[in-house]
């Protein structure tokens, strides 16, 4: 996925207003940039880093600038623009780099399904199959030891986390899929990481321990749990490889 417009780099100053950053852009001037990324943002970003955003040309927009790209506390980047991961696995799936989810007839975006008032982010058809992808935005990485999170620990093992804070919403998907599952259709959550620290994904049982018990009850029901990496540059983004989904039951 190539950027619509060319990136533009800053030094992070402060986010406030969920939606809000200022950046220093040189010559003593402050930008204020609008951020799509309404969570916690949690290690994804530190005051003094760089950040990369982008000019939409739109003079009707308040803030006519976005953000992209974030320099992480340990020195990665981060794509925080929540808008981009359904994209990055649809084209994902149709230029054949996620294998799992090859031979289907028919591709669709947010579908209306469920029980609790729910869209599906990808909904695939053919070969008699339905199957409901859930994208899951993930850029935690957390120091641990031996796998699990540990402020002492090491950023080595590469492990990130999902989600990076409590998410009603996140479990509602988990129940929704299981009663895909349930109904006789294939079911998917993908763990879209956009961080180029992260090797493995793992439920954060030590931030939201609802979500953990059901990825766990989710597997075992049948959802399957996939993960893949993206390769960030400042002219693109673009998933290259899985990665492992680690659950330690």
């Amino acid at each position: 996925m190539k950027f619509d417009f060319p990136l533009q780099q800053g030094i992070w100053i402060k986010r406030y207003k969920r939606f809000m950053v200022d950046l220093d852009i040189g010559k003593a001037d402050v930008l204020t940039v609008h951020s799509a990324n309404t969570g916690s943002m949690k290690n994804c970003y530190v005051e003094g880093g760089k950040a990369w955003f982008w000019d939409s040309g739109n003079e009707k927009r308040k803030y006519p600038h976005s953000l992209e790209l974030t320099e992480t506390p340990s020195g990665h980047i981060a794509c925080i623009n929540t808008s981009r991961p359904n994209y990055l696995v649809k084209e994902a799936i149709e230029n054949g780099t996620v294998k799992e989810l090859q031979g289907y007839e028919t591709l669709k975006m947010e579908v209306k399904y469920g029980d609790e008032n729910s869209r599906i982010d990808i909904f695939l058809t053919g070969n008699n199959k339905n199957v409901y992808v859930e994208v899951k935005n993930t850029t935690l990485l957390e120091a641990t030891l031996n796998g699990q999170p540990n402020g002492d620990g090491s950023l080595e093992e590469g492990v990130g986390f999902f989600p990076d804070s409590v998410s009603d919403r996140a479990s509602k998907h988990l129940r929704e899929l299981m009663r895909m599952v349930d109904q006789g259709n294939e079911a998917v959550i993908f763990f879209c990481v956009n961080h180029t620290g992260i090797k493995q994904v793992r439920p954060a049982d030590h931030i939201d321990k609802t979500y953990g018990k059901l990825l766990r009850e989710a597997k075992q029901k049948g959802v399957h749990l996939l993960a893949y990496k993206s390769e960030i540059s400042d002219t693109e983004i673009k998933l290259v490889e899985s990665i492992p989904v680690v659950l330690d039951d």
